[in-house]
């Protein structure tokens, strides 16, 4: 599997690359190695932006330090692999309740594909005024989950939307916990003040 190619596709035209997809036998590795690449892609353009760069933090002023770089490149990083993983266990084991199939490899690759909007839009992080504009681009994400479910997940059509919607809930659930540890760990262990943490990666 071409990375790159896929992730062009799979944002160009989905419903094909959906169709594509849903008939390749799932693989963990493959799919890791996927998200790896693009979330560290994004990791790289926030390590440049809030390392070299900088943003500007009210009183604070303009700061740029290695420490933070390297903070933000971990909290995309980590909170991808992290997040893709334990939300495709929470949503696979609540497929059975939406006459879904109860598929992991299934959940993996569902999550992990439609997050490639939000890690191709976190580049912009190499310049932290336009991060929060990447970061809307995972939007386009929620959309690319939608096609996915019926091909992925199997899904009928009386069942889709409820599923959808628990799906969205599951996913701000697991990312909002993941950030939080994440970012309290990461905090304490590089030394830096919780009051410099800007709100928004």
């Amino acid at each position: 599997m071409n990375i790159f190619e896929r992730a062009r596709r799979i944002i160009v035209s989905p419903n094909s690359e959906w169709d594509v997809i849903a008939v390749e036998r799932p693989d963990t590795s493959k799919i890791l190695n996927y998200v790896m690449v693009l979330a560290g892609l994004a990791s790289i353009a926030a390590f440049i932006g809030y390392g070299f760069v900088g943003f500007h933090y009210g009183m604070f002023g303009h700061i740029a330090t290695i420490e933070w770089g390297i903070y933000y490149a971990l909290r995309i990083l980590i909170g991808a692999i992290a997040g893709v993983f334990l939300s495709a266990i929470v949503v696979d084991a609540l497929a059975p309740s939406f006459g879904s199939e109860k598929n992991i490899g299934r959940s993996v690759q569902l999550i992990a594909y439609s997050y490639t909007p939000f890690w191709i839009g976190s580049l912009l992080a190499i310049y932290p005024p336009l991060a929060i504009i990447g970061a809307l681009a995972g939007i386009y994400g929620l959309y690319l989950t939608y096609l996915g479910m019926p091909r992925m997940k199997k899904t009928p059509a009386d069942k889709h939307a409820g599923y959808f919607v628990v799906w969205i809930v599951v996913l701000i659930l697991v990312y909002a916990i993941i950030s939080l540890v994440i970012r309290g760990i990461l905090l304490s262990a590089m030394g830096l003040t919780y009051g410099l943490e800007r709100p928004g990666l």
